[in-house]
């Protein structure tokens, strides 16, 4: 079962805590995707559940995982990530597909501890990449991570297949 050990339990501003995810923690987590969705103004969007979560972040052989920032016993912040693979590097890379702190922690640095949660277990694992995508209406994401030393990949756009396409397709 893989799991997380280069995250250490760190303490952040006003008494919070960064930490990898750990049973327990699914309402929390749930509550903050739910709460991106409204943000990325797809509040209907969300079909995960907590149990979904608990085997996809606990179960016997987990593919995501998860960090938080935990403040009096809430969640208030998460990334949520997996592994991926550059056949041009030969080497992993880490796909951050959630950033998320709750609108009224912003400000006190729980972000850009997250994400640097996320650099450290990519260059503990020598890892080659820290990658993710932001909507192109979201500024104050962008300015975020402009801030901390991201570069947009321009030339590249996100291709996505789902539902009855995703099944045609399967059956060709």
């Amino acid at each position: 079962m893989q799991r997380t050990p280069e995250l250490t339990s760190r303490s952040l501003a006003d008494g919070a805590v960064l930490r990898a995810a750990a049973p327990g923690d699914e309402a929390g987590l749930l509550d903050s995707i739910q709460a991106l969705a409204v943000y990325e103004r797809e509040p209907d969007a969300v079909a995960n559940s907590e149990a979904l979560l608990t085997e996809a972040l606990f179960g016997d052989d987990p593919k995501v995982f998860a960090h938080v920032v935990e403040r009096e016993g809430r969640i208030r912040g998460i990334a949520i990530w997996f592994v991926t693979y550059s056949t041009w590097t030969g080497r992993h890379g880490i796909w951050l597909e959630d950033l998320f702190v709750d609108g009224s922690e912003r400000g006190r640095g729980y972000g850009k501890a997250l994400l640097s949660s996320l650099a450290e277990v990519a260059v503990a694992r020598g890892y080659s990449r820290l990658e993710w995508t932001v909507l192109d209406w979201n500024a104050p994401s962008i300015a975020f991570y402009r801030s901390v030393g991201a570069e947009p990949m321009d030339e590249w756009t996100t291709q996505r297949m789902s539902g009855e396409a995703l099944e045609i397709l399967a059956r060709r």
